[in-house]
Formats: structure tokens, sequence, C-alpha cells
């Protein structure tokens, strides 16, 4: 059965449009367990444009299921991660002017630094995922790099208009799952899933876990929190 991870991210977005306390993305982290995700994720930015370092501490400390911090592999937030402890972090390309993280890791130009990074998280016990896009070479890279996870990018398929973009996108996602399986990794994706573009996963017995953020948090605008969760938990609890 897949699991589902809930990225609060955008509850913090939410905060900081107005620069106060509410609404608190830990509050959030604990509606989404109460709704059924089996774990919560979280991108502490450089810049800190959303998610803080309180936040990020105090969901260490109220998480029941696992906490994933993504971040960039630079050396302040590779620090904070070894202080922290999350349960695993995810790896993924930053760039200031984006508004969410476009693209996946670039694996190849970084291998070096990257498996380094790796290296010194597994020393403290974090499991470590890189985030990359769809494509058996950047699998297999990952693999190299020591990473345990792979977390395919599935935005590009989100993004699709016909349904032969869907069905094209779809395809090169299935080939790098099926290269990371052969590979025994950890398979995990995310970026652009919704309620309706989600059930062709279905098919896709390999992936083992769902991050999804966004179109969560912009349905619990309608109906609440604990409630968006639990219907996108029914929606892949048998894939």
């Amino acid at each position: 059965m897949a699991k589902l991870a809930v990225n609060i991210d955008h509850v913090a977005t939410l905060r900081e449009a107005r620069g106060g306390v509410q609404p608190d993305p830990v509050l959030a982290a604990g509606l989404a367990e109460l709704g059924g995700a089996e774990g919560i994720t979280c991108h502490l930015r450089e810049d800190r444009r959303h998610v803080k370092e309180r936040d990020l501490s105090l969901l260490r400390q109220t998480v029941k299921t696992k906490l994933n911090m993504e971040m960039a592999a630079e050396p302040e937030v590779v620090e904070i991660a070894l202080r922290t402890l999350p349960d695993m972090v995810t790896l993924v390309p930053e760039r200031r002017e984006e508004l969410t993280t476009e693209g996946g890791l670039d694996v190849a130009a970084g291998k070096d630094h990257y498996a380094g990074v790796v290296e010194r998280m597994k020393e403290k016990g974090i499991r470590v995922s890189f985030f990359v896009n769809p494509d058996p070479n950047l699998v297999e890279i990952s693999h190299g790099c020591g990473a345990d996870v792979v977390e395919i990018h599935t935005g590009s398929y989100s993004e699709a208009r016909s349904e032969a973009q869907f069905e094209e996108r779809f395809r090169r996602i299935v080939d790098a799952v099926k290269c990371a399986a052969g590979l025994n990794m950890g398979i995990n994706a995310g970026h652009g899933l919704n309620y309706t573009n989600i059930r062709r996963f279905e098919s896709l017995k390999e992936i083992d876990e769902f991050s999804i953020g966004h179109s969560i948090v912009s349905r619990a605008v309608m109906v609440g929190f604990e409630r968006a969760v639990k219907e996108m938990f029914e929606l892949i609890k048998n894939f």
C-alpha cells in the first residue's frame, strides 16, 4: 500500500503572506497525521521564505510518523539537518527566484558533492532521497551516490494538457520507477499531483510514497485540513 506524505510548506507560505503566526504549519502537520498521512515533508529554504528553523524544530518534536526535510545540499542547511536529525532528507535543487522547486536535482554535475552529503547524513542515521527528473540514468547516478530513495519529479506529467502528453510523460515515470525498483531503492513521487491526476498511478505498484502539498492545502481552504488529507489518503490507500 502506498503511503501519503503531506508537504506543509504552503501552510507556511500563507502565514508569511501576512507576516504573522497563522496558519501554523506545525498544527497542520498534526491534522495531516490525524487525516491519515504517514509522513510530513517540509522544505527549509536558504532564504527561509516559508518554513523557518523554529518550525523545523517543533516538527521534529511533534511529528509522530516520519519527518522528511527537503533541502539544498548547501553547507548551512546540511549542518541544520545534522543537528535536527529528521528521519529523512530529500536533496532538491533550489533557485532564489523560483516560486516552487523547478525540475530535479542535477546529480550528474554534482555527484561527488552529493555523495559527500549522503555520507554525512548516513553517519547520523538519516536516510537520504534525491529528487530527480524521470530518467533512468539519473536514478542510476543517484544510486551510485548512495541515495536510499529517489523521489521521481512528476511536475511535467502534472502539467500535461492532452491525453497523449499524459501517456508519454507517464511512460517516462514508469521507466524511472522500474529502474529504481531494479536497484532496490525506495521510490517516492511528487510535484503537482492532485486529486485527479494521481489516479493513473494506481497501476504503478512500485511507488512507496506520494509527497503532496499544494493540492491538499488548496482543498483544505474549502473543506478543512484533516478532511482534505483524508480524501487524498482514501484515493491512494489501495495503490
